[in-house]
């Protein structure tokens, strides 16, 4: 099989970017137990299940391939339910602590909360906001289908369509939390915003733990599909906690928004540039600075695949029963075009790999 991947071995593992550098202040929380913690109090919480797949692992060569199947999570299809839901539950635990009676349904009327989305960080921030009584503003590019803006009407999210890109509607919610007193929620982080970023990503942490959990042994592999670089930051961190070193992990990004492969290659956070991708969830042309830190000292390695690439793993797997979208199947993606270009993470016969089906097929 023919690849069009690109590949790098990360030169700063173990090492970390310099840290003089004008990036988002300290760094990501990898202890995941006040996240669990939280999240059981939750009455929509569940864990995902792991799913082994060895028609698969011998049709691509490899000893085993375990999928953490996030297609079911809390109703919403997507391991993005962990994020934003996450991040205003802590807000509002928070606000209630001291009250004889919590009254968590109220515990943040008057409050509106703004994000920029391409879909399930919306969707999350929505859920979160309604179960706490508060308001859910939610700014989308042109370029999300409206399918997704009437999923985010379901859920009691205002929609507020604003330019053709990402980044576009990431000034305009950004300039909307400024003017009108709202809390901006991004899954994102940059210098002079992190903590709430910080706790979108220590929800996703929650996964990352029951991976772990899951399976006995530590797999040889991970390849984590990444937009700004949250999820993938989050399950490196779990990984490295419970596993050491022992797994090589590879941060999977579209050839049209490598985001953390190009700042890898630069030395520093950058914006990369390219048409849009199919891969609408991965398809993020700035990296969350916090992750793109961690991801630079922990991941083993960095690769891009292409829009033909994500298909065709899109392919793969409903030809094996699982059905998902071109950026919930990244990941294989990526195990399919590091196997072809045979180059610096040593797969073989005897590789054990993990993988992540973050999202159902309707999601993009």
């Amino acid at each position: 099989m023919k690849t069009s991947a690109r590949l790098i071995m990360n030169p700063f593992l173990g090492a970390g970017l310099d840290p003089t550098l004008d990036l988002a202040e300290g760094g990501i929380r990898t202890d995941a137990a006040g996240a669990v913690e939280l999240f059981r109090r939750c009455p929509a919480a569940h864990e995902t299940p792991i799913l082994q797949a060895p028609a698969l692992a011998a049709e691509l060569g490899v000893q085993n391939i375990y999928l953490k199947d996030e297609r079911g999570r809390m109703g919403l299809g997507s391991f993005k339910a962990l994020g934003a839901a996450f991040a205003i539950a802590k807000t509002a635990a928070r606000k209630v602590a001291n009250e004889p009676v919590p009254r968590y349904d109220k515990a943040l009327s008057g409050n509106t909360f703004v994000c920029v989305s391409a879909g399930n960080h919306g969707l999350s921030m929505a859920a979160g906001a309604r179960l706490f009584g508060a308001r859910a503003v939610v700014f989308l590019s042109h370029a999300v289908p409206e399918g997704f803006a009437q999923r985010l009407r379901d859920k009691g999210a205002e929609v507020v369509r604003h330019g053709q890109t990402y980044e576009a509607s990431m000034e305009a919610a950004a300039l909307a939390a400024a003017q009108n007193g709202w809390q901006l929620l991004s899954d994102s982080s940059w210098l002079g915003y992190t903590e709430p970023a910080r706790d979108v990503m220590e929800g996703y942490l929650i996964m990352g733990a029951e991976m772990a959990d899951q399976i006995d042994l530590p797999p040889s592999h991970i390849f984590l599909q990444a937009g700004v670089g949250g999820m993938a930051a989050a399950c490196t961190a779990a990984a490295r906690t419970n596993w050491g070193r022992a797994p090589k992990i590879c941060i999977v990004e579209p050839d049209r928004a490598p985001a953390l492969l190009d700042s890898i290659v630069a030395g520093t956070a950058t914006v990369s540039e390219g048409p849009n991708s199919i891969m609408g969830r991965l398809d993020c042309k700035q990296p969350s600075q916090l992750a793109l830190k961690y991801l630079a000292t922990e991941a083993d390695a960095f690769m891009t695949i292409s829009d033909d690439e994500a298909v065709a793993a899109v392919e793969t797997l409903a030809r094996h029963g699982i059905a998902t979208s071109a950026s919930g199947a990244a990941g294989l993606a990526g195990l399919q075009g590091a196997m072809a270009a045979a180059a610096g993470l040593d797969i073989d016969a005897g590789a054990t790999v993990l993988l992540c089906i973050s999202e159902g097929p309707e999601n993009e």
